[in-house]
């Protein structure tokens, strides 16, 4: 220690300049006094939260996130859907595409046809669950206390943290389960509805969607929420936890920590893009005319089936207007 500050002595005597840039870390601060300090400012600081102005977005995403469920149960009656048995690629129909874009089982293959099998709803909405916490400052959750904590969706986590008012049973399940009911219209009974009743429940079910995303997005804006730069893990709120669950680097030195970055709308509410068939294209979608079809969220075909109107928007995406690809 002290030929380093000799030889810092000699240095500053040299050159009078570097005399004048060089930083000395000889601060008399005590952290241990700064410590409750800092913890009282944060006690403050949650007395702020929630923002009253961000309490009714929060339950209209809840309300919008109810009538989504709702509507994809409802039309999934009518519409059957196919999954793929070894990847997370979905298509909305009895019978899957014949693309070459699977990767196998844990991406041991790659570019193979699927093998296709009956999907559900969460394959259309899929799930993002996060640890519930008790309050939106609350200490960070350590790796022996990952089971101490219950999981809940991200976005009915995100609205509780922004005061929006909800069951028990939100929290609890990790899908809302529908009571049987959309609009007065029993489920049980949406083989018989007219096709009036069904386009009223397709194009109320993609404005959910869309209010949803557009509703996650102004929370994003206030409560901040972090995504896992290696997984899909998503924690809300200021900052990750410690539970080391990161099962792409669990082998390495830090053993599965998480990479946080900040969280998008995508994170939390994926919008699961499938392959869409257009009118102009064949019945059965070949890898060989890949390069013609369209893309659309999952939600959207799906209501585009019965009839909702699409928003211009994902128009380019879809590729409405574009050439049919080869028989």
């Amino acid at each position: 220690m002290a030929l380093r500050k000799k030889l810092c002595q000699d240095m500053n005597l040299m050159d009078p300049l570097n005399a004048i840039c060089w930083r000395h870390y000889s601060s008399k601060v005590d952290l241990k006094k700064l410590r409750p300090m800092i913890l009282k400012r944060i006690e403050n600081r949650a007395k702020d939260y929630p923002l009253p102005r961000m309490i009714p977005v929060a339950q209209e995403v809840l309300n919008a996130r109810a009538i989504l469920y709702q509507g994809i149960s409802t039309l999934l009656k009518i519409f059957p859907i196919s999954a793929c048995k070894f990847c997370p690629e979905v298509h909305i129909g009895e019978k899957g595409h014949l693309i070459k874009t699977c990767w196998g089982y844990r991406r041991r293959t790659k570019n193979h046809v699927h093998e296709w099998i009956s999907g559900g709803l969460n394959d259309i909405l899929v799930p993002v669950e996060t640890y519930h916490l008790e309050n939106k400052f609350q200490g960070i959750i350590k790796h022996h206390q990952r089971f101490d904590f219950e999981r809940v969706p991200a976005v009915v986590e995100l609205c509780w943290q922004a005061g929006a008012y909800m069951h028990e049973d939100s929290l609890n399940s990790g899908a809302l389960i529908t009571n049987g009911v959309f609009g007065g219209t029993d489920v049980h009974k949406v083989e018989s509805m007219s096709p009036d009743d069904l386009n009223l429940i397709a194009n109320g079910t993609l404005r959910a969607w869309e209010m949803l995303r557009f509703g996650v997005q102004k929370l994003l804006m206030v409560y901040p929420a972090k995504v896992c730069k290696y997984c899909s893990e998503v924690h809300v709120g200021p900052s990750g936890h410690k539970a080391r669950l990161c099962g792409v680097f669990k082998y390495e030195s830090w053993r599965g920590a998480h990479f946080w970055k900040k969280a998008e709308v995508d994170d939390l509410v994926p919008p699961k893009i499938v392959w869409r068939r257009r009118p102009q294209d064949p019945t059965l979608l070949l890898d060989e005319g890949r390069d013609y079809y369209g893309h659309a969220p999952a939600v959207v075909d799906l209501c585009s089936k019965a009839g909702a109107n699409i928003p211009t928007k994902y128009f380019c995406m879809m590729k409405v207007d574009g050439l049919s690809g080869p028989l």
